[in-house]
């Protein structure tokens, strides 16, 4: 059994929830239906990565325990470790017994995935998106900065005629739910990773 600590939902039960089930409806949609991981939606991100150790130091825990979080920026290693042990706000050591495997990144954001896939975003937002504000097709999503996926995704939707402007909290997790794991998978290598991994484990 694998258990999935996430990066998301704040810290409201509801919004939890909402992850929760958008996780979950994803990695159906990605071929896990019916041995599908346990998602916990832990909040921030450090909340995340302490809930993952928590879980790792258990004497008597038989899951395996994957963590999944922003990057928050540019990465430059192979290893994800090395990544958080570097960035300047995390600092993570690697867990006793942790491997590169168990940790996963969505470069830099989430929002990189609803970028690579214009085509739920269309449908998601309606009369008023502006498609032609998304990057390029040519552009790679894993390469743009944090501030430059907000900044198109707000271009894109600011003048949608139901649900404006793009907003992490009141969007992001509805989006999630409607994503193409196969686009996430063609135009991310990291969420291919991702994707591989589950498929090896589960």
């Amino acid at each position: 059994m694998v258990k999935l600590f996430v990066e998301g939902g704040g810290d409201g039960d509801a919004l939890k929830t909402e992850c929760r089930k958008a996780f979950t409806k994803l990695l159906t949609e990605a071929g896990f239906g019916g041995r599908l991981p346990r998602v916990v939606a832990c909040g921030s991100r450090r909340n995340a990565f302490e809930q993952f150790c928590t879980a790792l130091a258990a004497p008597t825990n038989t899951e395996l325990a994957i963590l999944l979080v922003d990057a928050e920026s540019a990465v430059s290693h192979e290893s994800p470790w090395q990544h958080v042990a570097e960035r300047e706000g995390d600092k993570w050591a690697r867990p006793r017994g942790a491997t590169d495997d168990q940790l996963h990144l969505m470069v830099q954001c989430m929002e990189a995935w609803f970028v690579a896939n214009p085509s739920a975003l269309k449908k998601f937002y309606g009369s008023g998106f502006h498609e032609s504000k998304l990057p390029a097709s040519t552009v790679k999503p894993e390469l743009m900065s944090k501030t430059d996926l907000f900044r198109k995704l707000s271009e894109a939707t600011k003048d949608t005629k139901t649900k404006g402007r793009y907003g992490k909290g009141e969007h992001s997790f509805q989006l999630l739910a409607t994503l193409s794991p196969s686009l996430i998978r063609a135009h991310c290598p990291w969420a291919a990773r991702f994707f591989d991994t589950l498929k090896d484990k589960l």
